[in-house]
């Protein structure tokens, strides 16, 4: 007889998400999780703030206490390990600092070994503000240089730099701009040109800028298409994958999310991972 109990399979590559909470389930850590497990990395959580909002809009965000999220941050890389890591709300510099700090401990980002992507989400999708008024410095001169991969979009490099990016030439000058705070590589997200018929978002290390073009499908519901793509990316990393490949991999995924997104409530609808374990993709 075969005793019978768990298989013990050998545990998956792992990525954390330093990052808010959706009550709506489209962005945010929710987002993010959702993303990890359908690219095959287990997901681990700090939660930096408590966001009331919905498919129309936020109406409320409470921050998590600093020394709190720095704590989530020590208890699962001291224990289990961190393959990767991603930031998304960091709303204010004293937790941008206790972040850092702890990420510092355990080799994430700056000159450690684990990959650490910094997402500087600063808006919501319908524009209420996330970060408080210092953390953008915050951002710029302390995250920014720590980062592995920055990911800002259009509208971040606007609050970021000052620069309005709105064609696809652009698009270097921003990079350029903000790889000047000195991350090793920088993504910019170009989503938010309605006018182009496709989606060329812009990989920079500083020397080489790499496009990456996909269709712009003719969808409203993209509400947490930036966390996804950024989460992608961060699992790909976790799985060993170097910088540009884990670009294209996260850009393939966001592309397909977007294909699939989906309407919800009465707003803005998110953008889908299901497609991964849709009955079409068995």
């Amino acid at each position: 007889m075969h005793p019978t109990g768990p298989a013990d399979d050998p545990a998956p590559p792992t990525a954390l998400t330093i990052a808010g909470s959706d009550s709506g389930g489209s962005a945010g850590m929710h987002a993010d999780l959702r993303t990890f497990f359908s690219c095959g990395v287990h997901g681990m959580t700090a939660v930096t703030a408590v966001t009331v909002q919905n498919t129309v809009g936020v109406s409320g965000l409470v921050e998590i206490p600093p020394e709190t999220v720095a704590a989530q941050i020590d208890a699962v890389a001291g224990d289990i390990g961190v393959g990767a890591a991603k930031t998304g709300v960091l709303a204010s510099a004293a937790t941008i600092e206790a972040v850092l700090e702890a990420c510092d401990r355990h080799g994430i980002g700056g000159g450690g070994p684990t990959p650490f992507v910094v997402d500087p989400v600063a808006a919501s999708r319908s524009g209420e503000p996330l970060l408080r008024a210092d953390a953008l410095d915050a951002l710029r001169h302390e995250a920014f240089p720590r980062a592995t991969l920055v990911t800002p979009n259009l509208d971040e490099v606007r609050l970021l730099t000052g620069i309005d990016a709105r064609t696809r030439s652009d698009l270097l000058d921003a990079a350029k701009a903000v790889h000047d705070f000195g991350p090793r590589w920088v993504l910019i997200k170009s989503g938010h040109l309605p006018d182009d018929p496709e989606c060329v978002d812009l990989l920079f290390d500083g020397t080489e800028a790499v496009p990456l073009s996909a269709p712009r499908y003719a969808t409203a519901h993209t509400h947490g298409a930036g966390d996804v793509f950024a989460s992608a990316i961060t699992a790909a990393l976790a799985k060993g994958a170097a910088m540009p490949e884990a670009v294209r991999m996260g850009k393939r995924f966001v592309t397909r999310s977007v294909e699939h997104a989906y309407p919800l409530g009465a707003g803005i609808g998110p953008v889908s991972t299901f497609w991964r374990i849709s009955p079409r993709s068995i």
